[in-house]
């Protein structure tokens, strides 16, 4: 059968990503810290919100390309950095590569993913970013900075919300340690000292847009913008650190008001549909990265995978768009959402409510 064939529905990836992945690798990528409730509030902030949809519109011609640090986007999605692909599929951070710019996305590889950052830039002409975990001194940053610079990446993304490794009790009670964590185990006081006047310095040292992964408030949005960031990524890290956290897009409306057009906003958490991807658009993210559902098509199918996920999205996105109303994305406002009580209680497979059907 074709890889089409094989997954029509995006939820028909975790059962095959189930089945290839030991109980250890499958617990650590779909699990959260302690009690997992920022985990859960991710998705339920996204199952509270309505559409409220316009008909009666031409919608036969679809646009769904944004533009992003200098480059078209086929859909507004960027593959979020995820440490151990290397365990998830061989092909690892190279297959992801591959996947995102044979469909039109952009990538963030992780500096704890095998192989290294100038081997997927070799691997991939795609546009690429390089997210870094502080494991050094200045010069230890200032040095991957330029390795990334010379590999071609259009973008350097510091991740800031994981000062201290969360309680991911899942992990503990297996006695599992993934080898993205065995990797970034050590030089954790770096990351603990590492400040805003450190990204201020960085901005005026080199050349290359800087991404702030881990923002959660409008407090430390206003200040990223003002020490000359150039995308403020919302995040908390899918659940995975800070327990009992607010949902990201929650968060999302007061952050994308206080930037007010500074930067660019990208959001992740929990965003598992294309019309989860048409609700951050409306609340004002420039794209939203994908994390745990491009690693089970990742694990379910490699490359190929990947890159039918995306197709999947993409196929949803227009949908969704289609039938609001709207061809492209500069028709979209606050008038096309509002609140409801959501349906499902939020967990792994509420998004996919046919999983617990047995489909």
């Amino acid at each position: 059968m074709s890889i089409e064939q094989d997954f029509q529905l995006l939820h028909e990836f975790y059962p095959a990503a189930r089945q290839r992945l030991s109980d250890g690798v499958w617990d650590y990528l779909i699990g959260a810290a302690e009690t997992e409730t920022t985990f859960r509030r991710n998705r339920a902030a996204l199952d509270r919100l309505a559409f409220r949809p316009r008909v009666l519109r031409d919608v036969e011609h679809l646009d769904t390309q944004v533009e992003f640090l200098g480059h078209t986007l086929a859909i507004p999605v960027l593959l979020a950095p995820i440490g151990s692909l290397q365990e998830l599929d061989p092909g690892s951070g190279i297959a992801t590569a591959r996947a995102a710019h044979g469909f039109g996305v952009m990538n963030i590889l992780s500096s704890v993913c095998l192989p290294g950052l100038e081997e997927v830039a070799a691997a991939s002409s795609g546009p690429k970013i390089y997210q870094l975990y502080v494991r050094g001194d200045r010069e230890w940053v200032d040095e991957r900075i330029r390795r990334a610079i010379a590999a071609g990446y259009c973008g350097f993304c510091f991740t800031v919300d994981l000062d201290y490794y969360s309680k991911r009790e899942r992990d503990i009670a297996k006695r599992f340690q993934s080898s993205a964590r065995r990797m970034a185990a050590h030089g954790e006081d770096h990351q603990m000292r590492f400040s805003w006047d450190d990204i201020a310095r960085i901005k005026d040292q080199h050349d290359i847009p800087i991404l702030i992964k881990g923002i959660a408030t409008a407090e430390d949005a206003g200040i990223a913008c003002e020490r000359g960031v150039d995308v403020v990524y919302v995040s908390n890290h899918g659940g995975r650190q800070l327990d009992h956290g607010l949902g990201t897009i929650t968060m999302l409306p007061d952050i994308v008001s206080t930037v007010a057009g500074r930067a660019r906003v990208v959001v992740d958490g929990g965003f598992m549909r294309g019309s989860d991807i048409v609700k951050a658009k409306i609340l004002g993210a420039d794209a939203v990265a994908i994390g745990r559902l491009y690693g089970l098509a990742l694990a379910a199918a490699g490359e190929a995978g990947v890159r039918r996920m995306l197709e999947l999205l993409d196929e949803e996105i227009r949908a969704c768009l289609g039938m609001l109303g709207v061809c492209r994305w500069s028709q979209l406002d606050a008038g096309f959402l509002t609140t409801a009580p959501p349906v499902h209680v939020p967990g792994y497979t509420s998004a996919f409510p046919l999983l617990d059907e047995g489909y």
